[in-house]
């Protein structure tokens, strides 16, 4: 794939994360921040659509009230707080500059698992980028899902860090391209830190289970490190988005990739296409419910795309509802795929390892064959 496919993309994600927004004594890093203004700027006069997702409110909090770390999580909902206004009044000023209007939308986890709410999201995004307007888009971070991953040890969320949040608003929208900003160059061979002979790898076909196997490091002051990247870009190629990473801190980065310089990590779409409702059940949901089935059930899921039925299946882990997405995994606890629940988790118990038929007998009533139906199953 060429690299003019990638400039001339029409809707845009960009996601600037913590340690390119602001400087090492961590105050907000200005003129850098007013550099992406103006060049998103340039993108949306030239008529692109351009949504914009931050992180960094956690940081300028910290920074604001002097406060060095935040293990606390009630401290660190309140410097979010106190951090997001300082943040949202830099774009807002900034973008005013270049007669750009923007929209602040905090979103949480049960906007996307929510497939109601999930809509509502995705209409409201259209509209915005419709009047010419620029979401800025963050976490809210007041709201945890602390109850949650407390009251259910297995229990996954949707995203916790903003590299998987751009990478879900960049698939609801069906953006063309999710730039990543780092402190990163890309994605390398092995750990530069390890080895000064690490070298770029500047484009990646398909994120496979070696490429993920190169992802090292956490960010010192952000949640994502290379390896939520590697996710989102997994994500992204899956539905037939393409994906940069590449060094925010390279001056004037954002003109510079849409002056077609060779920048960063390109990874490339891949050749299935997962529909919206796929994409929703696979990445966009809090995960508490899970079915353990045997070999022969996860052959016929990943093979066959066929239904999972109750004869395919060993155990049923935590509580879910009918109509609820649950993990599908092996039994060695991979998960290899998502589906909707025809049935409770109650009533799951009851009918596993059966044949279909028995289904009546057993429940008094039945609604599928399948305990999950295959259109309703994606693989991971």
């Amino acid at each position: 794939m060429k690299k003019t496919e990638f400039i001339n993309a029409k809707r845009i994600v960009i996601k600037l994360g913590t340690n390119v927004l602001r400087n090492d004594d961590g105050e907000a890093s200005l003129p850098r921040l007013y550099s992406y203004i103006e060049d998103i700027s340039a993108l949306v006069k030239a008529g692109k659509e351009v949504i914009l997702v931050t992180s960094g409110a956690v940081g300028l909090g910290r920074k604001k009230i002097n406060v060095e770390k935040t293990d606390d999580i009630v401290l660190k909902q309140a410097c979010a707080a106190i951090g997001q206004s300082k943040l949202m009044s830099i774009y807002e000023n900034g973008f005013d500059a270049y007669g750009i209007n923007t929209a602040q939308v905090l979103l949480i986890e049960d906007d996307f698992a929510q497939r109601k709410r999930y809509l509502n999201l995705r209409n409201t995004l259209n509209k915005l980028l419709e009047l010419g307007t620029v979401p800025v888009i963050n976490q809210n971070d007041t709201v945890s899902t602390f109850e949650l991953e407390t009251l259910y040890k297995d229990a996954q969320v949707c995203f916790s860090d903003n590299d998987k949040l751009s990478a879900l608003v960049a698939s609801e929208l069906d953006a063309d391209l999710l730039i990543i900003l780092s402190d990163v160059n890309g994605l390398y061979d092995c750990n530069p830190k390890d080895n000064p002979n690490a070298k770029i790898i500047t484009e990646v076909k398909e994120v496979t289970d070696e490429i993920m196997d190169m992802a090292c490091g956490v960010s010192d002051c952000g949640r994502g490190g290379m390896k939520t990247k590697l996710e989102a870009a997994r994500l992204v190629t899956r539905f037939g988005g393409k994906v940069l990473i590449a060094n925010g801190k390279i001056p004037n980065v954002i003109k510079e990739i849409f002056s077609n310089k060779e920048i960063g990590t390109r990874f490339l779409p891949t050749e299935e296409s997962l529909s919206g409702k796929k994409r929703w059940i696979g990445y966009a949901t809090n995960i508490i419910g899970k079915l353990v089935v045997n070999e022969g059930a996860k052959k016929a899921v990943l093979e066959k795309e066929s239904s999972l039925l109750p004869i395919g299946v060993l155990n049923v882990v935590n509580e879910f509802k009918k109509g609820e997405v649950v993990s599908i995994i092996d039994e060695k606890g991979n998960e290899f795929a998502r589906g909707i629940a025809n049935y409770s988790s109650d009533a799951c118990k009851m009918i596993l390892g059966c044949h279909s038929d028995d289904i009546l007998k057993i429940l008094g009533y039945k609604n599928y064959d399948a305990i999950i139906t295959r259109d309703n199953i994606t693989t991971l």
